[in-house]
């Protein structure tokens, strides 16, 4: 789904769609499989539940995993597609990933809780 892209991002594409939810979010089979393949450390038993921060054109998004959304799709909020230069979605899409380190910088920015 993911491939190596720069030192702080994977690259994926994804069909982007409005989400009627708050919050961005991508299927939550695969997102547990990307927080198990990309997050995890290795040590110990891990949560497979933290937010991934993905970013679409300028947008960084924690998204989360949710049953309604379908495979290999980031349902993102209709205010938030907007802003996008995605048009008519479903749209097939590049989206970055950030790795693990970079993920846990960007998060508090994501979320709109950064100081």
């Amino acid at each position: 789904m993911f491939e190596r892209f720069s030192r702080g991002y994977y690259l994926g594409r994804l069909y982007v769609q409005p989400h009627p939810e708050g919050e961005p979010a991508i299927s939550r089979e695969q997102h547990e499989q990307v927080n198990r393949e990309l997050y995890a450390t290795g040590d110990g038993v891990e949560r497979t539940d933290h937010p991934l921060v993905m970013k679409l054109d300028t947008h960084h998004l924690a998204v989360r995993g949710d049953e309604s959304v379908p495979a290999d799709t980031l349902a993102v909020p209709r205010d938030l597609l907007e802003d996008t230069s995605v048009r008519n979605p479903p749209a097939l899409h590049e989206v970055l990933l950030a790795k693990a380190d970079r993920a846990e910088q960007l998060l508090p920015v994501a979320e709109g809780t950064a100081v």
